[in-house]
């Protein structure tokens, strides 16, 4: 059983928390803090059966702590890997992991020199639709891949007060590219390999908040197939994931992480619809099972802590995915195409 820290309370830091509550058998919260410790998170904390700790210092100075998780603003993520790890403790970041390839190099840099494990939050990457796409990609079921394609839509930045970090351009650059639009960036580069290149545009059209809300980015991946992802903050929420093959196409819909909507619902819901269309024949459709996609990366995370297998997001692609989003960026600024380094 890892023992575990959560630091950042929010929404989504309670959310993990709850993920595992009800008896995993191989990760419990033990410990945790927040940069504000209301009455609110002392309540949460009690029901939670977790100490909380004044500071991220101490809690990851904390020996009954085998292991930190990271729900606290991307900004903060390399400082807090690289001070946990110097500590001996194992890590399970949330996404973003970084914003640019060199922070993302740092932060593997530090786990690998303290031997300590790493983990990235896309839990997407857990849910059997995946499983299966990866399997259909591989197997040649789909023939020659030609394009991947992805939208993940919200409201939330319509909620989203003046002096909320999310509403801070520095911390969400590309209005929803961070809160949710890079797990389609690793969903592609999981599925399709290495991005070379992309073109970003991003604006903003709706909400009051000085950040973007509509952001569309062209990718050609190192492999050659395209690739196109749009991301709006400020409109009903949904998510759907395409491949298309010279057999066929895959289609997954589901729904996106809408702040308030139940704990349970954001676990388990995130895949719906899926549809397989083959270039003969009538159409595939099924619904997806629900699954918690966030207590698997969990739980995924504390069987590579333990030695059972790795994990299932090689450091590599943590520190390229970091280089893809660092190209967005750039991208977005200069309006050219960007490599990715």
């Amino acid at each position: 059983m890892i023992k575990a820290g959560i630091v950042g309370l929010g929404w989504w830091g309670k959310t993990l928390v709850e993920a595992v509550a009800d008896g995993s058998e191989k990760i419990k919260f033990v410990a945790g803090t927040t940069r504000t410790n209301s009455d609110e998170v002392k309540q949460f904390a009690a029901d939670q059966n977790f100490t909380l700790h004044a500071s991220f210092e101490d809690l990851i100075s904390d020996p009954n702590v085998d292991a930190v998780v990271l729900a606290t603003p991307h900004s903060k993520h390399v400082e807090q890997v690289v001070a946990a790890a110097g500590q001996g403790k194992h890590v399970f970041c949330e996404k973003p992991f970084a914003l640019t390839k060199a922070d993302a190099e740092e932060a593997v840099a530090a786990v690998d020199a303290a031997g300590v494990t790493l983990g990235l939050g896309y839990n997407r990457r857990w849910h059997p639709e995946m499983t299966k796409l990866r399997n259909m990609i591989e197997s040649g079921e789909l023939g020659i891949i030609l394009h991947c394609e992805a939208t993940m839509t919200f409201p939330n930045a319509l909620m989203l007060k003046a002096d909320a970090w999310r509403a801070n351009k520095e911390e969400t650059p590309c209005g929803g590219l961070t809160p949710m639009g890079v797990h389609a960036v690793d969903g592609m580069i999981d599925l399709c390999g290495p991005v070379d290149e992309v073109y970003c545009q991003s604006f903003r059209r709706a909400v009051e908040i000085n950040a973007d809300d509509t952001t569309s980015i062209l990718f050609r991946m190192k492999e050659g197939m395209s690739g196109y992802l749009g991301t709006m903050t400020a409109t009903g929420g949904g998510f759907s994931f395409q491949v298309y093959g010279s057999k066929g196409f895959v289609r997954l819909e589901g729904m996106t992480h809408v702040a308030g909507a139940p704990s349970e619902e954001r676990r388990t819901r995130l895949f719906g619809n899926c549809v397989f269309k083959p270039i003969k024949g009538p159409a595939k459709t099924w619904e997806a099972e629900p699954l918690d996609v966030t207590r698997a990366a969990l739980e995924a995370f504390a069987d590579a802590v333990s030695g059972v297998e790795p994990y299932l997001i090689p450091t590599s692609e943590m520190i390229h995915g970091a280089a893809v989003t660092e190209a967005i960026i750039r991208s977005s600024t200069s309006h050219l195409p960007e490599k990715v380094a």
